[in-house]
């Protein structure tokens, strides 16, 4: 149980350092394809780093944080197996570090960073009118339905084909 929360803290970690560097430094919109309509046809590509060498590093630390994010999958299932996890062992785990992610992903992406910090807006500020007055972020439809179908079932998949070995 205490492995699967570390994972967890490692894969929301693994994701805030995705976020940051992707907003920050890379600034490539077509990484910003969750955001909504409204706010995607504001946005302006931006050609200029914001520092020299900006880019370069926003993709090393992307590269980083996807390398996080596999070694949690593989941790996770390797653990799973030399503990001789069954079905419900392996379902319990996936779906706990997805549900500890996505309540992080709503209450501090969406809560915290997008409304209340504006960090978006900051780096991307034609985009400000869409989020102004927003007291929380703009998909709370599609964040419940990941929570409570999507990662539970995708939680469900991935234990079965690990109970299978």
């Amino acid at each position: 149980m205490l492995l699967t929360v570390f994972l967890a803290v490692v894969f929301c970690s693994a994701m805030t350092t995705l976020l940051i560097s992707a907003v920050t430094m890379v600034q490539d919109i077509k990484f910003f394809s969750s955001a909504p309509k409204e706010a995607l046809g504001l946005l302006k590509q931006r050609d200029e780093e914001l520092f020299y060498g900006a880019r370069t590093m926003g993709w090393i630390l992307m590269t980083i944080s996807i390398v996080m994010i596999l070694g949690v999958g593989v941790i996770s299932i390797w653990d799973g197996f030399r503990n001789g996890f069954t079905f419900g062992k392996f379902f319990l785990r996936f779906v706990m570090i997805f549900t500890i992610y996505k309540i992080y992903d709503m209450t501090f992406f969406d809560g915290y960073i997008l409304c209340r910090a504006c960090f978006f807006q900051h780096y991307f500020p034609e985009v400000e009118s869409v989020y102004n007055g927003r007291k929380y972020g703009y998909n709370i439809k599609s964040q419940l339905l990941k929570l409570l179908v999507i990662f539970p079932a995708a939680s469900a998949l991935a234990a079965w084909i690990c109970s299978l070995f």
